[in-house]
């Protein structure tokens, strides 16, 4: 899920997107799609930028098992997808059908619709009805924030050594300095972000790159 940028400078960030590699035309009608179709909703699709950054993180780990939770119109899934060998997979976890979709047409379109499964449903309960092994190489959390914690639990077992989390909009517009921030979403991803940092199965680091990304890697 996007947000708002507020903690970084409006030319900075322009100046980051220009010098990253541009979206090809898929991503870019994806893209435009999603806020045509869904304009009250468009905020929660990534970036064209950090669906580059995913993809190349997903093909620098080598990943052939993936797995995201929180799907939307499909941005982020189509990066990683795409990222996989051919006879990769890619398990996409949502609750919605109206907007995966869009997801699965542009999934079709891209030909990688057969390296993706899509499960409708709470995404914990899926993830706790799978293999309670290392399975994944590659991982994408951004969904219902209170829920993030919970995810994280059910993933790190599932990763194998090695394996890549990623987690998207962990600073929330800088709100998670806030030490009397009073919403729901906002105390989870305080609480989330001091759990990683403690957590000694993974090394990881938070980049100041969109929302926020946390980059955690299984020891």
């Amino acid at each position: 899920m996007a947000s708002s940028y507020s903690y970084l400078p409006v030319d900075l960030r322009e100046y980051t997107v220009a010098h990253t590699t541009a979206p090809d035309d898929l991503v870019a009608a994806l893209v435009e799609r999603t806020r045509a179709a869904l304009p009250d909703e468009a905020v929660m699709q990534v970036s064209a930028e950090q669906s580059t950054l995913l993809g190349m993180l997903a093909r620098l780990c080598g990943a052939r098992q993936a797995v995201e939770v929180g799907t939307f119109t499909g941005l982020s899934s189509l990066a990683v997808a795409r990222a996989l060998p051919a006879d990769g997979r890619m398990l996409c976890l949502d609750v919605s059908e109206e907007f995966t979709a869009i997801a699965r047409e542009f999934w079709a379109r891209a030909g990688v619709d057969d390296r993706i499964e899509l499960r409708i449903g709470p995404a914990a309960e899926t993830l706790a009805a799978t293999p309670a092994e290392p399975t994944f190489d590659f991982a994408f959390i951004d969904a219902d924030k209170p829920s993030y914690g919970r995810y994280w639990d059910l993933l790190v077992p599932r990763l194998r050594v090695g394996g890549l989390i990623v987690v998207d909009n962990v600073l929330w517009s800088g709100r998670v300095l806030d030490p009397d921030a009073g919403d729901e979403d906002t105390r989870a991803l305080a609480a989330f972000n001091d759990k990683v940092s403690g957590d000694e199965r993974v090394e990881s680091v938070m980049l100041l790159f969109a929302d926020g990304l946390t980059l955690a890697r299984k020891r």
